[in-house]
């Protein structure tokens, strides 16, 4: 700083002031500081909002898809009980019920006869056509045919009569 200062200032000025015109060095300095540390808190505060997802996914949990609705639910309503809730339900191990109710479907299945896994072979999908039972009436529909028989056991009747339904 060559040029000739006020009379009335000091001459001991700070190096953090600048002459007119010149490069602000402290305020290039602090921009960058703050530009820094506002990604940093970013990335620090999304690590920590998908940290119950990421211990779910780690853990191969069959609730890591609620987990990640959970956090994603927070995320955008801000509502800082789904995150708890997302947390919570990382760590909590849910039992496997499809192995015991497997195990269940195939005692049954060798109770009826059937070999295990076989036992929904006589079930159409849900997309194809099935027939009717209109179309396997006979056309007397008060006769019952052997095949409606084997369908639909034969009620007894006491006191009020009952209505069949189906």
């Amino acid at each position: 700083m060559t040029e000739q200062l006020n009379p009335v200032a000091t001459h001991h000025l700070p190096s953090f002031i600048t002459a007119p015109g010149a490069t602000d060095v402290l305020m290039v300095i602090t921009a960058i500081i703050l530009a820094l540390s506002v990604f940093c808190f970013g990335i620090l505060f999304l690590r920590l909002h998908t940290l119950p997802e990421r211990v779910a996914h780690k853990s191969h949990k069959i609730q890591f898809e609620i987990v990640a609705i959970l956090g994603l639910i927070a995320l955008f309503t801000h509502m800082h009980i789904f995150w708890v809730a997302g947390l919570l339900l990382a760590f909590i191990d849910l039992p496997d019920f499809g192995g015991f109710l497997g195990r269940i479907a195939g005692s049954v299945e060798r109770m009826a006869g059937l070999k295990p896994g076989t036992g929904a072979d006589d079930v159409p999908e849900a997309g194809s056509a099935a027939p009717s039972r209109a179309a396997e009436a006979p056309p007397d529909s008060h006769a019952r045919s052997k095949h409606s028989t084997a369908n639909k056991p034969l009620r007894e009747v006491t006191g009020r009569k009952e209505l069949d339904h189906a």
